[in-house]
């Protein structure tokens, strides 16, 4: 079909058309980018002393310093983080506060470029030092969806309503499809019978790694039911995003699939941002004309050699992230400049392999950790979101990310603690009673001096049955498989960071 100058098919050219315009849209996805920001840095904020400051697990400054001593100039490439300057715990909390302010102010419409600038960078910093605590998938997907969204982002000081280039546009659809279609190939792609057998939601309900309470009543559905979902969920994400690249019919048959997939994932998990900021992507999906709001001027027409250089950097940024979706299913024979370029852009976490949930855990280890002070008596820590007493019902977190639990889950799956190096300097910090880690915890069994010892156990968690629950009470049936860690001694030494 021939296009006018500006772009627009001969009808909406002629005027007997509304064309279809996408202003208000982008408006609203980038406001609630802007409200996810300001969740992810008060999420993290409250947590930062605990996991990476001074006295925390993995402290900032450790890892900045035993890099400094080891590289030249190229540290700052490789460990692109505002940091550098000043990592004190002051410096850590003002960042997310800062981050959080951004976001407020983007959510506001004020400012949009220069705030989604500041949220990039500061959410960088963080994630970069961040270590095993903010390595997690919705991390990157919230950098590359924040980098991608400053091509969208109109300039001025208000967000007011203004067609954005359609290669700014696509980028963020191109990074949606990436992001479903890899969740469902990565299922196939590595070979796990459960999800090939569609068995895994037999599973999945009671091992992921922070259920809701409505988990439980999944859980107790019937084999066929929960094989129709898992079918049903291949569909959405094998089938429906190729629907997302194609035109506006295609795409807004996609938006209510790809919706419906994340609310169900968030009512039985508790997965922090990731699913609000898989739906924000799916406004993209839309266009003003779906709610009715007028539509609004186009914008001047870009001239030819602005077009060239603008499809131009699109073309690049997509071969670029093919590298590493395609990457993530095989080796793929490509060209060495642009795996260089790829290698140029890597520590910017911008440019991501995703593919959640590709391997089903069919068991679920909890950790008990324990301190005594004489060997004889021993308590029991508590954590305020993980598993442990069985009669306590999972509960709803989400958007907040309790990354301390989170990660006790993964430590769990190793089977030993020589398997979690993060795992013994978290269990050193409660032998030196460091109060920043055990505020990260609910309560302290040991107000009045710290335990002399502290050992770990391993036991299976598993959902109990209707029948189970009516007689005791209980959500879990919980069993005892041995030691996970003995007592790690306070002076042991450890590396300044944990992989």
């Amino acid at each position: 079909m021939a296009l006018d100058p500006q772009g627009r098919p001969p009808a909406q050219a002629a005027g007997l058309t509304a064309p279809r315009t996408h202003a208000r849209v982008v408006s609203l996805f980038l406001r609630s980018l802007g409200a996810i920001h300001v969740i992810a840095f008060l999420s993290l904020g409250v947590q930062i002393e605990g996991l990476i400051g001074s006295r925390g697990i993995l402290p900032a400054t450790e890892l900045l310093g035993f890099v400094a001593a080891r590289t030249d100039a190229t540290r700052y490439w490789l460990l692109p983080t505002v940091f550098w300057l000043d990592a004190s715990d002051a410096a850590l909390r003002g960042a997310c506060w800062a981050g959080a302010a951004a976001g407020a102010l983007l959510a506001l419409g004020f400012a949009p470029l220069p705030n989604l600038l500041a949220s990039w960078v500061l959410y960088l910093s963080l994630t970069t030092v961040g270590q095993v605590f903010l390595g997690y998938q919705w991390d990157g997907l919230l950098l590359e969806t924040t980098l991608l969204a400053v091509f969208l982002a109109p300039r001025g000081l208000w967000l007011r309503p203004r067609e954005p280039a359609a290669p700014a546009l696509w980028l963020l659809r191109f990074l949606l499809f990436r992001l479903m279609f890899a969740s469902g190939l990565a299922k196939l792609a590595i070979g796990d019978a459960s999800w090939r057998s569609l068995t895994a939601l037999t599973f999945h309900y009671e091992t992921q790694p922070l259920p809701t309470p409505l988990a439980w009543y999944a859980h107790q559905q019937p084999l066929w039911m929960h094989q129709f979902a898992c079918a049903l969920m291949f569909g959405v994400e094998l089938f429906v995003p190729f629907l997302v690249l194609g035109p506006r019919r295609a795409r807004l048959l996609a938006f209510a699939p790809l919706v419906a997939l994340q609310i169900s994932i968030a009512a039985t998990g508790n997965y922090t941002f990731f699913n609000l900021l898989a739906i924000a992507l799916c406004l993209l999906l839309l266009d003003d004309a779906v709610f009715r709001w007028p539509a609004v001027e186009p914008a001047p027409p870009v001239p030819p050699r602005f077009r060239a250089v603008r499809l131009a950097a699109a073309s690049v940024l997509v071969l670029v992230a093919l590298v590493p979706f395609l990457g993530s299913f095989g080796r793929m024979p490509w060209p060495g400049p642009l795996v260089a370029l790829y290698r140029v852009a890597a520590p910017f976490r911008s440019v991501n392999a995703y593919g959640l949930f590709a391997v089903m855990t069919t068991e679920r280890p909890e950790i008990l950790l324990e301190g005594s002070g004489d060997g004889v008596e021993w308590r029991p820590y508590a954590f305020r979101y993980k598993p442990g007493d069985p009669k306590r019902a999972p509960a709803f977190v989400a958007p907040h990310q309790p990354r301390l639990d989170w990660q006790m889950w993964f430590a769990a799956l190793r089977g030993r603690c020589e398997g979690a190096p993060w795992f013994l300097r978290f269990v050193q910090r409660l032998k030196a009673a460091s109060p920043q880690v055990l505020g990260l915890l609910d309560g302290n069994p040991f107000p009045e001096a710290p335990p002399v010892q502290v050992r770990a156990r391993l036991q299976d968690y598993r959902f109990t049955t209707w029948d189970e629950r009516s007689r005791t009470g209980d959500y879990w049936r919980v069993q005892d498989k041995g030691f996970f860690c003995p007592d790690v001694p306070v002076n042991l030494e450890l590396p300044p960071f944990a992989e």
